[in-house]
């Protein structure tokens, strides 16, 4: 079988002499390398890159595109991750000049314009959230849920009393236990009850004056809604203890409910989540952490400030934690944020959350006739369903995800949350229409009647990809990415 063109390394379609750029010519005196960089830093042998013209760069790269799936082709229903369509809007705003070309160092006088932008941002990210005060350093939901805990540490050991355990629901995201580790404190879990939330009775039995807080998912990743936040509230402060909300799912509250009207003392916030920046690969990410009056002298230094009709960074906060990530955060998220939440307003923002939850209970409701629910409860803007029955039959839920890989759909999260068994866990978003809703749906059912019917088709699925079935376990133990002649 001849190799189309396009489809070989971009080693292989190199040739010596080739050339993808044209430099202008050099106004800098030369110099010998050795005098800018230290010899033993230096390659020995020149680096094995490929020589290529400019189209073929461009036409390889448009093609490599092409194959792998992401939100600007298809539906990406990861549960829990939240992949929505990021709208161009923001890529223009945020590649103004003004913005793009802002360096970290740039006097104060010389950044009135990006500071407005972070102080306004951090205001309207109160507001939503109900709480005091904000700052936009974390770089990531982890990094937020890390400087949040590091909060709740420095509050304690004020009060002189540094604890050391922090509860985690079994239903809590998967960063959460490595979050409290990182921080210094001991992780201890709670079950979730029959309808797929805290068991109140099992958090009683590790409530103590040990404890330094927990760590809430609402709505959890079954999509379920703490109700009994109340409950929860009171017994922790009964220890003393404060409240920290994962807000990985707040594209679920948006004008409907606030964590600080909760009674939450700290919240992250993932923009790229819940406010359209690109996530993962696409771009670095954003956790911004907002907190309540306790926690509001220990948040990240330099806070944004308005004094004398301008905008200045403020260092004074003896009880800061200090800074967590370089300079200010990463900023073109932040412009990417502030465009997609003053474009939509208030209301918007409501509409939006009102959206995710009207596509998560229709596709569920499609659904739970062809896969098992574990938790038979309203959902929120994602739910969880069960390749339970399919595994009797032989077909696990990875062999349904990689099959809905031939009908042109990126697979849900499969196996997470641990507590139900052959997860498949689905957040359609609120961006998804409803014909996108119905041919995704159709897709899982006409899957589960393969199951019955010609299980091979599922079993050795995918079959239209350009790389069909992997071994999981050896690509991930075997990995190469080396390049030889």
């Amino acid at each position: 079988m001849t190799i189309p063109k396009y489809d070989k390394l971009i080693f292989e379609i190199s040739k010596p002499g080739r050339k993808g750029y044209t430099l202008p010519p050099n106004d800098v005196p030369p110099k010998d390398v050795t005098e800018l960089i230290p010899e033993k830093f230096l390659r020995k042998v020149p680096a094995n890159l490929p020589e290529t013209s400019e189209n073929q760069v461009v036409r390889h790269y448009v093609n490599i595109s092409t194959k792998n799936h992401h939100i600007d082709k298809g539906f990406y229903p990861l549960g829990s991750c939240t992949m929505k369509y990021n709208p161009k809007v923001n890529e223009v705003t945020s590649s103004m000049p003004g913005f793009r070309n802002t360096h970290p160092h740039t006097p104060e006088q010389h950044s009135q314009g990006a500071l407005e932008l972070m102080y306004e941002l951090a205001g309207m990210l109160t507001e939503i959230s109900g709480l005091k005060a904000a700052s936009l350093q974390p770089a990531a939901g982890a990094q937020g849920e890390l400087t949040g805990l590091l909060m709740i540490r420095a509050y304690h050991d004020k009060q002189g009393n540094p604890r050391k355990k922090i509860i985690v629901p079994d239903s809590a995201h998967g960063t959460n236990p490595a979050s409290v580790t990182l921080a210094g404190y001991e992780s201890v879990n709670v079950k979730s009850n029959e309808s797929g939330t805290v068991d109140l009775e099992d958090l009683g039995r590790v409530v103590d004056e040990d404890v330094a807080g927990i760590m809430l998912t609402n709505p959890n990743t079954l999509g379920i809604f703490e109700s009994q936040i109340i409950q929860i509230e009171k017994m922790m402060r009964d220890v003393g203890a404060l409240l920290y909300m994962d807000g990985a799912n707040l594209n679920a509250l948006l004008g409907i409910s606030r964590p600080g009207d909760m009674g939450f003392d700290c919240v992250h916030i993932n923009l790229h989540k819940t406010f359209s920046t690109p996530h993962g690969g696409g771009g670095p990410g954003s956790g911004p952490v907002a907190v309540s009056e306790r926690l509001e002298p220990f948040l990240p230094v330099p806070r944004v400030i308005k004094a004398d009709g301008r905008y200045r960074l403020d260092y004074d906060y003896p009880d800061s934690i200090g800074k967590v990530h370089a300079f200010f955060g990463n900023f073109g998220m932040l412009v990417r944020a502030y465009t997609y939440m003053r474009m939509h307003g208030p209301e918007g923002l409501r509409g939006i959350s009102e959206n995710a939850i009207i596509n998560a209970n229709y596709l569920l409701a499609r659904l739970r006739d062809h896969y098992e629910l574990k938790y038979d409860a309203p959902v929120m803007h994602e739910f969880v369903l069960s390749a339970s029955r399919q595994k009797a039959m032989g077909v696990r839920a990875m062999d349904i995800a990689k099959r809905l890989l031939d009908y042109g759909f990126h697979s849900p999260t499969v196996y997470f949350p641990l507590i139900v068994k052959e997860a498949l866990m689905i957040e359609p978003t609120e961006t998804e229409t409803k014909e996108t809703l119905d041919a995704f749906a159709d897709a899982l059912i006409k899957i589960n009647e393969e199951v019955k019917s010609d299980q091979d088709l599922v079993l050795q699925a995918p079959h239209t990809t350009p790389v069909k079935r992997l071994d999981d376990v050896r690509a991930a133990k075997e990995i190469n990415l080396c390049y030889k002649e």
